[in-house]
């Protein structure tokens, strides 16, 4: 009787962190990765981008993505410069994306090394890119996109379906069949209400899940945010206040416009100047609206969410809006103030008390918008410490990523039993709780696992 062959699956990042997700599945000689993001926020896990590959690359078949998120898609580059020669398949949504936010984060990375050469602050000389802008447009080559519920085959023994996460346009989840064993990856679940995306889809029976847990520990509150959204808006325009919203170029930017459109239709606030101040943002609301099926806006609707700010694209008139004076709104990336424009912005403005930071999404640990949630009074921006005297408030329940009792409420009505779950794309608190909570309320069988851990997942006949 032959023994029973196994599917092998390592975790290469995304453990008890939210950056950095990286699967490698192993079944005979061949080998998957599931997703081939970035490391970000602190320095130590920043620092892993440079490491070498725990696998020779060009042993890779092939990588399969379920976004176009940089903590998702980032290292994709690094890994084809590296020796990947292989297909990365994701939906055509996520490739539309991947093909504004990779060449962009090429750009910032040679910005990132001319900086250090120009100051001398890296051991290395001359301190390199992790890939440059050329390098990523190469990689968008090696792209295939399929459609949702079109079942392909990546690699020989691997059978792949894209399912509707509903996190961002083209957000997938992976349903992964090696031999008669079915692996799911939920990627980043979606809300349940969401404003702008439909709800994420079903699972079907799976042997195995790997399960994110970005919000595994905490409930998003019952408010609406754009109500929340009115007061801060007609409080600024009273106070004659600058309010500055550090938002996700994909995702936040385009539900905040959605959100702007309404109360400015609705005359629920007045007219005062508006800007979106990131050309990527610009691009990517574009590209919104191109894939009018994947969400819920009616034509009318994206017409008003693309005109409902002026949006700024040269060099001059962003540093310009620096010289302006409040009443005014500048949605500017990236969301948690690592980059981007927006620096340019809070070092204008921060000082001031009259003034506004409003952060709309999860801020990763070792962040400038993590501090700035915590409460900092100062912040360093481009080798410079800010005061932060402007008030910092957080526009809630904006989270494009289901909460715990969304993601227990989305598995329940999946009527899923898998015999072995991994909580991943978590905090260490977040991964733990959101561990327990499936534990209590399913009794599964639930690791939360290291970084680099392998495990065997069921045999495969």
């Amino acid at each position: 009787m032959p023994l029973p062959e196994f599917v092998r699956l390592r975790f290469l990042g995304a453990t008890q962190t939210v950056t950095g997700s990286k699967y490698l599945l192993s079944y005979k000689d061949k080998k998957i990765l599931v997703d081939c993001g970035l490391f970000q926020g602190m320095k130590s896990l920043r620092l892993k981008n440079w490491e070498a590959f725990p696998v020779d690359p060009k042993t890779i078949e092939a990588i399969i993505l379920t976004h176009a998120h940089v903590d998702h898609s980032g290292y994709i580059p690094r890994l084809i410069k590296d020796g990947f020669r292989g297909k990365i398949f994701c939906t055509p949504g996520t490739l539309a994306l991947c093909k504004i936010l990779l060449p962009d984060t090429g750009y910032l990375q040679e910005e990132e090394a001319e900086y250090q050469n120009r100051r001398k602050t890296s051991k290395h000389s001359p301190a390199l890119p992790l890939f440059t802008q050329e390098e990523a447009e190469r990689a968008l080559e090696q792209f295939v996109p399929r459609n949702f519920h079109e079942e392909f085959e990546p690699s020989p023994g691997f059978k792949i379906k894209f399912l509707y996460a509903g996190h961002i346009l083209g957000a997938a989840m992976a349903l992964i069949k090696v031999g008669k064993k079915i692996i799911a990856f939920s990627g980043d679940v979606g809300r349940l209400q969401d404003p702008v995306f439909h709800q994420p889809d079903n699972l079907p029976p799976v042997d195995a899940l790997i399960v994110e847990s970005t919000y595994g520990d905490r409930r998003h509150p019952d408010n609406h945010p754009m109500v929340e959204l009115e007061r801060i808006i007609n409080q600024a325009v009273v106070h004659k206040s600058v309010v500055l919203i550090p938002a996700f170029a994909v995702g936040r930017t385009q539900t905040l416009l959605h959100f702007l459109a309404q109360l400015k239709k609705a005359k629920r606030i007045p007219e005062f100047p508006m800007f979106l101040n990131s050309p990527m943002a610009t691009t990517a609301t574009d590209v919104l609206c191109q894939f009018r099926t994947l969400h819920k806006l009616s034509d009318l609707e994206c017409d008003e969410l693309q005109g409902v700010v002026r949006c700024v694209r040269s060099v001059e008139e962003s540093k310009s809006l620096n010289d302006r004076r409040g009443p005014m709104l500048i949605i500017s990336a990236s969301g948690m103030a690592t980059g981007g424009r927006i620096l340019h912005h809070l070092k204008a403005f921060a000082a001031n008390p009259n003034n506004v930071i409003l952060l709309t999404g999860f801020q990763a640990a070792g962040t400038r918008g993590r501090s700035l949630q915590d409460g900092a009074k100062e912040i360093k921006i481009f080798g410079e410490i800010i005061p932060v005297h402007a008030h910092v408030q957080i526009l809630e329940n904006l989270s494009a990523h289901a909460d715990y009792a969304e993601l227990l409420q989305w598995l329940e009505r999946s009527r899923i039993q898998p015999k072995q779950v991994f909580v991943t794309h978590g905090e260490p608190e977040s991964a733990h709780a959101f561990r327990q909570h499936l534990v209590e309320k399913f009794g599964w069988n639930c690791v939360v696992p290291q970084q680099d851990q392998e495990i065997l997942v069921g045999g495969v006949e």
